[in-house]
């Protein structure tokens, strides 16, 4: 007997569907966290797991389950991933986990297996981050305090108590969105890879092993504002300078304190007054470290701190920084790693073990039960984009693993995974 399949067209439909929500004029897709974008995909996500006859339930965090034999009593499979996107986002990332865990809920029940452990698939409330980022596994995961909601806020000063209570939620109620741990039998997550390794490897899938942390810094670099044209080279007190030596010693960081899977990105920098006959006095720049090891990551922010200090002192600028987020990495289960690894060789997907360099749901979901992510490649490395895409046949490949993984956790009779 043939292993039964995902109902692919069905899938692509439902790509199709929901990637026009939130699309605009950019051709990128708006549906950051607690907008209309965003209101209107949660809205057609409830629609369609009510369609399909599944169960559904939204928790105090706005977190969007749907559910398949669901009683309350026994451990739950659960898939899932978010809906929301970054401005001007593409159609897949989050997306696809939280379409194919849908798909996956459907095929199962239209087949009719009997289930050792009920399903469920969630979409997770702001994970890309307008008021800090994975928000809703947070609170699956029970990360939140009080003031951490309270204190949460997005670039515009709008707080995400405001922002929940323009639709008339609550934003405290996400401290009763925590999940017990015996309530979750195991997380799978499935995602595109938003980088380039499987796509050039030409594989069709990808079995994660480590889901990498990160520490991100707001730097402030305080120098001396004077005239470009009568300040000498040798009397400038100049913070982009300061800038500029630190980004020249980021590669030997890496080199001397990471690893192969570290990573370091100045993305934003802010120079004042920004005018261009003016040595600037004040130099604001971002820097985001990531590495899959704790131990790792700890050592570069320590060689960091100092490189900064010791640059700092060199050059005569006041040197700071605040810490806008520390995420700590996460290593996936290895049963279940094995076992997406079996379930890909059976059928017959070319398939390759690696770490994710981006943080997902996943990662926290890890603290409260066994958790495996699968990785779609993403077709010259794009995310975060208009242009980011998969092709169709390894949305499907991937759909149907996550699929065949599924049966052997959650159906009955299927041998259990230890």
């Amino acid at each position: 007997m043939s292993p039964i399949r995902i109902d692919f067209p069905r899938l692509q439909r439902d790509i199709e569907a929901l990637s026009a929500i939130g699309r605009d004029a950019d051709r990128g897709i708006h549906r950051m966290a607690f907008t209309e974008g965003d209101l209107a995909g949660r809205r057609w996500f409830r629609e369609r797991i009510l369609e399909a006859g599944l169960e559904f339930y939204e928790d105090g965090a706005a977190n969007l389950h749907g559910r398949l034999d669901w009683d309350g009593e026994r451990p739950s499979v659960l898939m899932g991933s978010h809906l929301d996107t970054v401005p001007a986002g593409g159609p897949l990332d989050g997306a696809l986990g939280v379409l194919v865990g849908l798909e996956v809920l459907r095929t199962v029940k239209e087949a009719g297996v009997p289930l050792r452990h009920p399903l469920e698939v969630v979409d997770f409330t702001d994970e890309e981050g307008r008021f800090g980022g994975l928000f809703g596994s947070q609170a699956v995961a029970g990360q939140l305090t009080p003031a951490m909601i309270h204190e949460a806020r997005d670039l515009e000063g709008v707080t995400l108590a405001e922002a929940m209570a323009s639709w008339g939620l609550d934003a405290n109620a996400a401290l009763f969105a925590r999940r017990p741990k015996d309530s979750i039998h195991a997380y799978l997550e499935l995602h595109i890879e938003q980088g380039p390794v499987l796509d050039r490897g030409d594989f069709s899938v990808g079995v994660v092993e480590a889901i990498t942390g990160l520490f991100k810094w707001d730097v402030q670099l305080r120098g001396q504002t004077n005239h470009a044209g009568t300040t000498p080279m040798d009397m400038r007190v100049d913070s982009f300078q300061g800038l500029a030596e630190f980004a020249g010693e980021i590669e030997r960081i890496l080199e001397e304190h990471g690893s192969p899977h570290s990573r370091a990105t100045i993305g934003r920098v802010e120079l004042r007054p920004g005018a261009a006959n003016t040595v600037p006095g004040y130099t604001g720049f971002s820097l985001d470290v990531r590495d899959t090891d704790p131990d790792t990551l700890a050592n570069l922010a320590d060689a960091f701190r100092r490189t900064l200090s010791a640059m700092a002192r060199r050059r005569q600028l006041m040197f700071e920084f605040q810490v806008l987020s520390e995420i700590p990495p996460q290593r996936c289960d290895p049963g279940l790693v094995q076992l997406l690894s079996d379930k890909a060789q059976a059928l017959d997907l070319k398939h390759l073990r690696l770490p994710s360099g981006a943080a997902h749901d996943a990662q926290i979901m890890a603290t409260i039960t066994r958790t495996g992510m699968i990785f779609v490649p993403s077709l010259e490395g794009r995310s975060h984009s208009s242009a980011e895409w998969t092709n169709w046949e390894d949305i499907e490949r991937g759909a149907n693993l996550m699929l065949q993984a599924v049966l052997s956790l959650a159906a009955d009779g299927q041998e259990a995974l230890q």
